[in-house]
């Protein structure tokens, strides 16, 4: 018989961030990283951990022993903000998977993560948010050649929002794809027992989540000068929701600018079905046999 593999799926969004979000029509952070891993392992079953929110106990290395891989979510938080404990209890979170070896992935705010909790640096990006979609992302000579990015194409597109980026890669972390608005947007880190793939971008995420994230932005993203006005906003809001629903509308995939890379999720979610098969399997197979 075939084990069941459980996973832990960290949301370190506060609870009035995920009421906004939800109210903009997103799904819960958890939720896109539940769907995504029960599309990519069938039967994969998982916990979830809200990290911020009051009386929420971190698990210890007991409790932890029972997954096959730890998943971390996008988030609203600031890696940097020492004054808030939640960041700090998650980063402690990391490094304690780290010392016992447990597989991890994220996005976004996992990134910035798996670099802290093994040593590296995140600032704020000098030239602001990236957001929509990162354009004209490229694997590095080490992404090319990494089990990460097996079947990935050199150059792709990908969901993002972000305002800060790794400027120091911690020791045991390879860089394995970047942009020119953001040198780091993939990262795999090994460090004491444990290995981290992380990307900056979004693989849960699909054109219709990212257009009711920019619903839940509108305001900032006018002041910072994405729109000029709110009509803009929902002029592309309403396109991106049209495409969602029929991917092969060629007008708009062309008046968007938005290929197969972003919409098909054979290509978006091929590095986390790499992390399971490459790394998680190994890994839960071990445990099997020891």
């Amino acid at each position: 018989m075939i084990p069941v593999l459980r996973f832990l799926i960290i949301d370190g969004y506060p609870k009035a961030s995920r009421d906004d979000l939800q109210a903009a029509g997103m799904q819960f952070a958890w939720k896109l990283y539940g769907d995504l891993l029960q599309r990519n392992l069938e039967g994969a079953e998982y916990d979830v951990l809200l990290p911020s929110d009051a009386g929420v106990e971190m698990p210890g290395e007991e409790e932890l022993a029972k997954y096959s891989g730890i998943l971390w979510t996008g988030c609203n938080l600031c890696i940097f903000d020492d004054e808030n404990p939640s960041v700090r209890k998650q980063i402690e979170l990391a490094g304690l998977c780290y010392e016992i070896g447990i597989p991890g992935f994220g996005s976004c705010w996992g990134l910035q993560i798996a670099t802290v909790a093994a040593g590296g640096k995140v600032v704020p990006n000098s030239r602001g948010k990236e957001m929509g979609i990162a354009r004209k992302v490229r694997l590095s000579r080490e992404g090319e050649n990494h089990p990460m990015f097996q079947g990935k194409p050199p150059v792709y597109e990908a969901y993002i929002s972000h305002d800060d980026i790794v400027t120091e890669i911690p020791e045991g972390g390879v860089v394995l794809a970047g942009n020119d608005f953001t040198p780091v947007q993939a990262l795999a880190v090994t460090h004491k027992k444990g290995t981290f793939w992380a990307v900056q971008y979004h693989p849960e995420y699909n054109l219709h989540e990212m257009a009711c994230l920019i619903i839940a932005r509108e305001r900032p993203l006018i002041e910072r000068g994405f729109f000029s006005r709110p009509e803009e906003l929902k002029d592309m809001v309403d396109k991106m929701k049209i495409l969602f629903r029929e991917p092969d509308r060629k007008d708009l995939r062309w008046q968007l600018v938005i290929d197969d890379d972003v919409l098909s999720s054979e290509i978006k979610e091929c590095e986390f079905r790499n992390w399971i098969d490459k790394l998680v399997l190994p890994y839960s197979e071990q445990k099997t046999g020891e």
